[in-house]
């Protein structure tokens, strides 16, 4: 099986998992962080601290019950994770019905998506996958990129956010505006943050950046080095 790659944007967005054991909580949890417009967590089993914990949350909700196909009535995402595999599989059917996109977690050849190990730098977000095939490797894969991209790697990203309009605002030819942004990142920019240099990193702001924007250096790195 080969997935489409995708980022997909929760916002005004209704969820639904179903079971809370620990896989539904850390699927509830991941939603709720990309700030889903409603999780709706279902099981017939009564909520322990970590999902109560969980409901106590805006935009969260858990109701002790069994799951019934009208849960499913304006839902964008839908997890399945049951102990029951034939329940999981009906709520598979239902959402395949009504186009829903529906994840089981322990059968990603029966879900119409799966979920990477990923981890955050700031706005950077880094994700692996394996297709189904080991999400243990993806998990050990994952480790090893999280020591590889430091915390430098999100300043350097939101510095590049910050600095993105003020280039744009020179209205410039974007071949121009492409090799500004290409010479920061391969400027040692990066080395210079690692060890916190400010200094260097002032000074590489200043090499690189046109003359009129380098007056905007210490907006550029306000509260970041």
């Amino acid at each position: 099986m080969h997935e489409y790659p995708v980022f997909l944007n929760l916002i005004g967005k209704r969820c639904l998992v179903v079971g809370t054991g620990g896989v539904g909580r850390r699927k509830a949890a991941s939603l709720l962080d990309a700030g889903a417009e409603e999780v709706l967590m279902l099981d017939a089993s009564a909520p322990d601290e970590a999902v109560l914990e969980l409901a106590g949350q805006p935009h969260a909700l858990f109701e002790q019950r069994f799951f019934d196909k009208s849960d499913l009535d304006g839902r964008f995402l839908v997890f399945a994770c049951t102990s029951s595999p034939s329940v999981n599989e009906e709520i598979a059917r239902l959402c395949r019905e009504r186009r829903i996109l529906c994840n089981i977690a322990d059968k990603p050849d029966m879900a119409d998506f799966i979920v990477p190990a990923s981890f955050c730098r700031g706005d950077l977000r880094v994700a692996v996958s394996t297709c189904g095939g080991s999400p243990a490797l993806s998990r050990h894969i994952r480790r090893e990129l999280e020591e590889f991209f430091g915390e430098e790697y999100a300043m350097l990203l939101e510095i590049m956010r910050r600095l993105r309009p003020m280039v744009l605002s020179l209205n410039r030819e974007t071949a121009w505006n492409t090799t500004v942004f290409r010479e920061l990142t391969t400027s040692g920019l990066l080395d210079a943050l690692r060890v916190r240099d400010l200094d260097k990193v002032r000074q590489i702001l200043e090499e690189v950046l046109p003359a009129p924007l380098r007056d905007n250096i210490p907006e550029l790195l306000d509260g970041l080095v």
